[in-house]
């Protein structure tokens, strides 16, 4: 990717202290620097600066066209660049519009049935002018929601070894009622050391009836093999791992689980106590970890006995991941990497607070997860060699002790 260097009018800038509508300049801000992150991608086409001569290039400018984008602050106008050739292309807006026009989309029909508020007219009638209409509507759900089902009913064809799964809970009017439903998301590593979300699920609870219905989804999908599942400690979804993923190790979230310790542990003693937990989680080894647990547990057992019986009790499964080659326990165990996922679509899910439909939940929240699977997908998570070569010791010395 190429470095981008932005260059800002001060004028501009100074808009964005003084100005009454603070939207109108962070508009004018945005328009500027994609207009600019446009240009660059042009000289990277093009392999040369404008009116710059060199053997690299491989074609030349043809001026511009205006295209218009809305975005949450306002429209804003770009200046797309045509090139002679026409080979000119930019994934910026498929990517930046699908969960735009799916969080607009959420709000014209809690316009149009009735139920939305003040701020949701407000911003609406900014974005859409004063007239939308049901047709409105079922135009853009022609355009959205075959690519959030087709992303969401992909085939899952390459390994993923690590999975990590969470829930979060959202509002959505169901019968003239408002009721609590449970977004299921799963992320997982792929064989080339990419992360991916690889499915979810919108749940009335997550029972490991729900939990069930989605690991049978993602199976018959094509998941399979997975060495290490990720999770929090929930009942239901504990089960459900159990029961659909036989010979897969459980790792317990570390920080979920140093959370109901510590919640069960007298206030003066919780600093000293999240320490001593920090010692075990970093250990070099299981053997240094079960020595500093026992440490932990003689020195606290008379000070909260409540929390040594839950760290006794939970010890194995938090500690799961000791099993992996050390380069990758850091980040497996804990979710954390999902809940960051789960915040970036929290951040939509505040505008809306109650979802018109459930559809709409599918639609806006689909769109969000694909465009984070798409930045996921330049970048690794992992470098796999050294867990594959590890599964192969591992197998190799298993053969020659059944021999």
């Amino acid at each position: 990717m190429a470095q981008l260097n932005i260059t800002l009018d001060t004028e501009l800038l100074h808009g964005l202290f003084t100005k009454d509508s603070k939207d109108e300049a962070f508009s004018k801000l945005l328009e500027a620097i994609l207009n600019q992150v446009l240009l660059s991608q042009s000289t990277e086409q093009l392999g040369a600066e404008p009116y710059e001569r060199n053997d690299d290039r491989t074609a030349y400018r043809n001026g511009f066209r205006d295209r218009d984008l809305t975005t949450r602050i306002g429209a804003i106008t770009l200046k797309v660049p045509r090139h002679r050739n026409g080979d000119f292309s930019t994934t910026m807006f498929q990517r930046y519009q699908r969960s735009e026009q799916a969080l607009v989309l959420a709000m014209i029909e809690m316009v149009i049935n009735g139920v939305s508020t003040r701020k949701i007219e407000n911003i609406t009638q900014e974005l859409c002018g004063k007239s939308f209409s049901k047709s409105t509507v079922s135009k853009l759900c022609e355009h959205l929601d075959p690519i959030v089902a087709a992303f969401r009913n992909r085939p899952l064809e390459k390994h993923y070894p690590f999975v990590i799964v969470d829930a979060m809970y959202i509002k959505v009017r169901e019968d003239s009622r408002v009721r609590s439903k449970g977004l299921l998301i799963a992320t997982a590593v792929n064989e080339t050391g990419h992360r991916e979300v690889i499915g979810f699920q919108l749940s009335d609870s997550e029972s490991e009836t729900s939990w069930g219905e989605f690991f049978s989804d993602l199976k018959d999908r094509g998941l399979a093999d997975v060495d290490l599942i990720v999770s929090d400690s929930h009942k239901g979804l504990v089960k459900a791992v159990k029961r659909c993923f036989q010979g897969t190790t459980w790792q317990r979230c570390q920080t979920h689980f140093s959370r109901n310790v510590l919640d069960k542990t007298p206030k003066k003693y919780q600093a000293e106590l999240k320490n001593h937990l920090r010692g075990i989680y970093h250990a070099k080894d299981i053997a240094e970890a079960r020595r500093l647990l026992s440490e932990t547990l003689e020195l606290f057992e008379a000070l909260a006995p409540k929390a040594i019986i839950s760290l006794e009790e939970g010890f194995e499964d938090v500690m799961a991941v000791m099993n992996l080659p050390e380069k990758y326990r850091k980040r497996l165990r804990t979710t954390n990497s999902i809940e960051r996922l789960n915040e970036e679509v929290r951040r939509r899910d505040r505008v809306i607070r109650i979802y018109p439909n459930e559809a709409s939940v599918i639609r806006l929240l689909g769109s969000v997860l694909i465009e984070q699977d798409e930045k996921w997908s330049s970048r690794k998570y992992f470098d796999m060699d050294d867990y594959y070569q590890f599964i192969n010791d591992q197998q190799i010395a298993a053969n020659q002790s059944a021999a």
